[in-house]
């Protein structure tokens, strides 16, 4: 057989790692398999389209013959990957209701994320939309109407995201969530607070501490979101932003090692030694980091080493910037379960949060306001994520 590469996805990590080979190769065969159209987007300014006034074909950065142009590799767009062969070397796919094989040499494997799914009653529970790719803003668009009430399920990240967003296009939102506070993986309560109060500003009511358990259909052509204590809030939309979880169907069929995400070595090889993984199906040294800065990092990594280097993946401290308008935040949480305290100072117009260690160390932070502009100091300070 020969050489060849192919790469399952179409995302920031799939066509990074494409572009990363190409700098290294420029001739290898490469194919791209994507259930979408292959045309090349940010998948994080889905959730700041509406401030920026754009909808979903405007999102679109590079069109699909443009990538095709620039990086030179087949795409096999709107084409499903079935199941993957590792003895045989082939993966089965579909296109058009016609089923084939196609032959590789090493494969990627950049399938992303999906959505988390609660597990709610109610007739509506079907109607309830997530925004993880293109085509599911576009649904969304089409579904929202002027003056349309927005339920957010989840005040993590891409919940109050959406929620900014929203509320600057006009819309009115309300935003129900488990916990005490907003972000509460990745604020200390003093910042999430004053986050929860600049988005009140913009009219987003919050349902914290409040748990949803059933979204049905009202007499009025709307939804209840009734919560557990059996009152309800009345809305035309429901958006669930209650988290990612990897993709690793393909991967767990094949027989690849996985956990959480599909496990990887710190060269981007899977348990098979012809099978590498990136992006936010992976897991690496127990981390799954669904950010961009961990994909750029390993696509250097990947792509020396699926054309036979040997390069070991490191990731240095890679701070987070959360798209809250109301609020500018930049966070870099500790690790999980890491012994420490919040130090917390107040500057004008903005907040300073250092998370240390009984040894005075600094093990991560959380910016708000004019405080993002001691990122870069900071960032410094912090231990590395993988040495």
């Amino acid at each position: 057989m020969d050489a060849s590469i192919v790469i399952i996805g179409s995302g920031l990590a799939a066509y990074t790692s494409l572009r990363e080979i190409r700098k290294l190769d420029p001739e290898i065969k490469i194919t791209l398999i994507t259930e979408e159209d292959g045309d090349f987007y940010s998948k994080p300014m889905l959730s700041t389209a509406f401030a920026n006034q754009k909808n979903a074909s405007q999102l679109i950065t590079t069109p699909k013959e443009k990538m095709i142009d620039q990086l030179k590799f087949d795409l096999r767009a709107n084409t499903k990957v079935i199941s993957i062969d590792k003895k045989l070397h082939s993966i089965e796919i579909e296109s058009s209701g016609k089923v084939t094989k196609l032959g590789y040499s090493k494969l990627i494997l950049a399938t992303g994320a999906d959505p988390i799914r609660l597990k709610l009653l109610g007739d509506g529970v079907n109607d309830i939309l997530s925004i993880n790719q293109i085509s599911d803003y576009a649904t969304f668009r089409e579904k929202l109407a002027p003056n349309s009430r927005v339920a957010i399920l989840g005040a993590g990240l891409i919940g109050c995201e959406f929620a900014n967003d929203l509320s600057i296009g006009g819309y009115a939102v309300e935003v129900i969530d488990l916990s005490s506070q907003p972000l509460g993986r990745l604020l200390p309560t003093e910042i999430a607070d004053v986050l929860r109060e600049k988005l009140e500003a913009l009219g987003v009511v919050w349902h914290l501490q409040k748990s949803t358990t059933e979204v049905r259909r009202s007499d009025t052509n709307c939804y209840q979101v009734v919560f557990d204590n059996g009152s309800f809030t009345e809305v035309d939309l429901v958006l669930s932003a209650v988290g990612l979880r990897p993709n690793i169907k393909l991967a767990l069929d094949a027989g690849l090692a996985t956990q959480r995400g599909i496990k990887t070595n710190r060269m981007m090889q899977t348990s098979d030694a012809d099978i590498f993984a990136i992006g936010d199906c992976v897991e690496i040294e127990e981390l799954v980091l669904p950010y961009v800065m961990p994909i750029m990092h390993s696509a250097k990594i990947l792509a020396a080493n699926i054309l036979g280097e040997s390069k070991i993946l490191e990731y240095p401290p890679m701070p987070v910037m959360v798209k809250t308008p109301a609020l500018p935040l930049v966070v870099s949480p500790p690790a999980a379960g890491s012994a420490g305290t919040w130090q917390i100072e107040t500057i004008e117009d903005g907040i300073i949060g250092k998370f240390i260690d009984e040894n005075n160390a600094l093990l991560g932070f959380a910016l708000a306001g004019s405080g993002t502009k001691e990122r870069a100091k900071l960032v410094s300070q912090l231990p590395a994520i993988l040495a």
